[in-house]
């Protein structure tokens, strides 16, 4: 997810995939930065609006009490929040999409216009310097201290949710987060915010210990104001980066009953359908979140939808429409560098570096982009330059994702990986103290790199949990180093079943196939691998899995 994939709807579509034998379905992987890497593509953007609108709005209150300020929430966490979605829509009420859930080209042309000019005309009215008076004259004022105002208007609200989040920006708006709170203890929004500050800390700084604090925060939030759709949606983020997706679901179905209005509901909701393999109800959502809050959230989750569909054409579509609406330097980071993910998926290394070069060229700290080109100079035979890139990338963010990508590499190199291996093991025990249900990554590890008994009970536990594609690829892959080739080509027939283009799926299809004695399925699968990434490299296949 990505995250934090997750897909939508929007123009060029592909169809529904084919049902699948179990409720699951596709899944791929590490989409916020921190979580051990599985989910939707868009999921930390919709966080990341929330935390800059918090660290705006609270800011302007909280240079007075900068020295108290961290007495009150301190004890729970540093992170910002969500700002508050509206609580009433359109005077017509919701809009109704097409009737296959994904929406149309016209439509989504028509959101991405609307999008740009309402983000063009806040441009302008803002200029360079005016964003915090802005976003205090359209919703954050109610962060302002001893006031009760209404709810602004939906227009108003939404037009700083999508901004991006750094870790700088983060930090800030928890100082002005624990400041508030120092003041106002009973605030339930701004212990909301909090909480979904914490969960985007512990993706953007790869540390899991952030998610006991969102708990904290959130429980105080739930306990001021119970069934709040702001505090429900913060809990259904949580849930959803501890990778407790059917949790997830449950609290944003319930968010969106008490606010049909909130984008972000939807957004998460979609999320952790999406890991659920649930993908046409994924889709629907992604649809409605369209609908409320076009931009680079909503997009970004309708290209990875269309990718797992196997329309890599309209997934670029989407990431453009994405790239047009956004503005600030680490959105158009975040678009790019997915750019470059598909035509590095694609086998399009030069175009993949373009993008990357991109990325970094609007936020130099973009740690996913600096890793996109450390995949790239592997895949072109630069292997020392790729594992010099990849230690500068894991010493500022060690996600198991980069450490296992960075190990294949050392492997190749004649290097050992050990160290590599040791850093994956301490971010194993932080994730299980934290309450991460991850067995998705140590599967794969295992399989390829450890223990195939290992890797198939990880595998099973992951799949009974999320039976979506990458889960299923996983348990397939497992059992047949497992020696159980006979029960895996089930799993790996599910894992390529909706038509998704990813080279390492149907790689492992071929190998399963091989070994069956199913030559001429092994031959088609194999000839596929080629077809969709002629760069594709079996002795690094962590390079081909899903940022």
């Amino acid at each position: 997810m990505r995250s934090t994939a997750t897909p939508a709807a929007g123009p060029s579509h592909a169809q529904d995939p084919p049902g699948l034998p179990l409720p699951g379905g596709p899944d791929p992987r590490r989409n916020d930065a921190g979580d051990a890497g599985h989910g939707p593509r868009a999921g930390d953007r919709d966080d990341a609006d929330d935390v800059n609108s918090a660290a705006t709005a609270s800011g302007a209150s909280a240079s007075t009490t900068e020295a108290t300020g961290k007495a009150a929430a301190g004890a729970i966490g540093e992170a910002p929040a969500a700002a508050s979605e509206p609580t009433s829509g359109p005077t017509s009420g919701p809009t109704s999409g097409p009737t296959s859930g994904k929406a149309s080209e016209k439509t989504a042309e028509k959101t991405a216009g609307k999008a740009r000019r309402s983000r063009l005309r806040t441009a302008v009215t803002v200029g360079a310097g005016g964003l915090a008076v802005a976003m205090l004259l359209t919703g954050v004022a109610a962060l302002l201290p001893g006031e009760e105002p209404a709810r602004p208007p939906a227009a108003a609200t939404l037009e700083f949710r999508e901004t991006p989040v750094s870790p700088v920006s983060v930090a800030q708006a928890v100082e002005a987060l624990q400041a508030r709170l120092q003041r106002l203890p009973k605030d339930h929004q701004a212990w909301a915010r909090l909480g979904s500050a914490y969960v985007q800390q512990a993706r953007i700084t790869a540390d899991p210990s952030y998610y006991p604090k969102a708990e904290q925060a959130l429980a105080r939030a739930a306990a001021l104001a119970p069934g709040d759709p702001d505090v429900l949606t913060g809990q259904a983020s949580l849930a959803a980066g501890r990778h407790d997706f059917a949790e997830a679901v449950r609290l944003a179905d319930r968010a969106i009953a008490a606010n049909p209005y909130g984008a972000l509901a939807h957004g998460v909701r979609a999320d952790a359908l999406t890991q659920l393999g649930r993908y046409d109800e994924a889709a629907g959502a992604i649809d409605r979140m369209m609908e409320l809050r076009p931009g680079v959230a909503s997009f970004t989750r309708a290209s990875y939808d269309a990718e797992l569909r196997g329309d890599t054409g309209k997934a670029a579509d989407f990431l453009r429409y994405a790239l047009r609406d956004a503005l600030a330097p680490e959105d158009v980071a975040y678009c790019r560098y997915y750019l470059g993910e598909l035509a590095l998926h694609a086998g399009d290394v030069a175009a993949a570096t373009r993008e990357y070069d991109a990325a970094l060229a609007a936020a130099p700290e973009h740690m996913p982009a600096q890793a996109g080109r450390a995949r790239a100079l592997a895949l072109s035979g630069r292997l020392a330059e790729s594992a010099d890139t990849y230690q500068a990338v894991v010493n500022r963010l060690p996600l198991a994702q980069y450490l296992v990508e960075y190990g294949e590499v050392l492997i190749k190199l004649g290097r050992d990986p050990a160290d590599q291996w040791s850093l994956l093991d301490a971010q194993r025990r932080l994730m299980d103290a934290a309450g991460v249900h991850d067995d998705l990554t140590w599967a794969e590890f295992e399989a390829d790199h450890g223990s195939a008994e290992r890797a198939v009970r990880h595998a099973r536990a992951e799949y009974a949990r999320n039976p979506n594609l990458v889960a299923a690829d996983a348990l397939g892959w497992a059992l047949h180093k497992a020696g159980r080739s006979r029960e895996a080509l089930k799993y790996a027939e599910i894992a390529t079943s909706t038509g998704w283009r990813n080279a390492l799926l149907h790689h492992h299809r071929a190998v399963i196939e091989r070994a069956l004695g199913r030559t001429g399925d092994a031959k088609r699968s194999a000839a596929l691998v080629k077809e969709i990434n002629p760069r594709f490299d079996p002795e690094l296949p962590a390079l081909a899995r899903f940022s």
